[in-house]
């Protein structure tokens, strides 16, 4: 099969795509053809390698998995003799944490990973770019104990997390401030928050209002600087930085306020299942269309360009990779 391999750390240069061998799913495993992947933020800082920390656990000189990605779209080619949820032909998505290796035309997922069968109102492209940042804003939400009415500011709001973070807190009756780039505050509107600051507009943290909830989905934040735009006993959620996962770890609350991160993420086909649902039930809107590009656009070479932005941490969604219907799913890649 084909995949998009990387054998060292560095910028998107280092993809090429190669002929690798076809996965063999175990028992308790799925054999997915690859329809629709994406590309997120955990693909880049892995084929990056940054944080350098990082390098203990992925590989301290060169990566030790060579195929990245996590999300996907696609077909059951083949199931595990002790599967029973899902069967050959079945379409389905999903992630596949901590494993990888979505950037290939077939891959692996065990069973109990965070995998649903796709609802046949949506397309495969958008499928894929749902469970990333829904699942992650799911957890995230929940470990702050979001309710109803509380006043929620959430940053980065046109991000993958972001857009399932809005529409989430919409769903729970949560009042929801919205933080976004000019060209999104249409598109953030219409998933559901009251409100939307334009940060190249106005700082949030300078408008004198409180929140009981700030969640920072693109780690661009910290909770000092928010901590004065926090309601007592608010809780402020980070996503990324060092200082804010010290924080996080540390059973000290300051002034009342306290700072959460799900660390590690705790993936679980049970959530995968009720965002699917909520999804279904348009309790959770497809955002994820507004934000897809259009067309095939971003098909194949965008694995390699996979963010070009991505230095200057411009979030706007998951880059999303189509598999189906061109002679090569990665063209301008060169090739072993």
């Amino acid at each position: 099969m084909r995949a998009v391999v990387h054998d060292t750390y560095g910028p998107p240069d280092v993809l090429r795509l190669e002929e690798v061998a076809q996965p063999v799913p175990r028992d308790d495993e799925v054999l997915v053809r690859v329809h629709a992947t994406t590309v997120n933020r955990t693909d880049t800082g892995l084929r990056g390698g940054t944080p350098f920390a990082a390098r203990f656990v992925t590989g301290l000189r060169r990566p030790k998995r060579r195929i990245l990605g996590t999300e996907f779209a696609g077909e059951v080619a083949d199931a595990g003799a002790a599967v029973t949820e899902f069967k050959t032909g079945d379409c389905v998505f999903g992630l596949n944490p901590w494993r990888f290796g979505t950037h290939a035309e077939y891959v692996c997922v065990r069973e109990s990973a965070p995998i649903a069968h796709k609802p046949d109102g949506i397309t495969f492209e958008e499928a894929a770019a749902i469970y990333d940042g829904a699942l992650l804003a799911l957890m995230n939400l929940r470990r702050a104990g979001l309710r109803s009415s509380q006043r929620v500011l959430i940053y980065g709001a046109s991000g993958s997390i972001g857009t399932a973070a809005v529409q989430l807190a919409a769903a729970v009756g949560a009042h929801i401030t919205a933080v976004c780039n000019t060209r999104s505050v249409e598109v953030v509107k219409g998933l559901g928050a009251d409100e939307v600051i334009d940060y190249t507009q106005q700082d949030f943290t300078e408008n004198g209002q409180t929140y009981d909830i700030i969640f920072d989905a693109v780690g661009k934040h910290s909770f000092k600087r928010c901590r004065g735009s926090l309601q007592p006993g608010g809780v402020y959620i980070g996503t990324d930085g060092l200082r804010n996962v010290l924080m996080a770890l540390s059973p000290v609350h300051i002034s009342g306020l306290r700072t959460v991160m799900v660390i590690p993420p705790q993936y679980s086909r049970k959530d995968a299942v009720l965002i699917k649902e909520a999804d279904r039930s348009r309790e959770v809107s497809r955002g994820h269309r507004s934000l897809l590009p259009a067309g095939g656009r971003d098909r194949g070479d965008e694995v390699r360009r996979d963010r070009a932005e991505d230095g200057e941490r411009r979030v706007e969604g998951d880059r999303v990779i189509t598999t189906r219907g061109t002679t090569s799913p990665v063209k301008n890649l060169p090739r072993n």
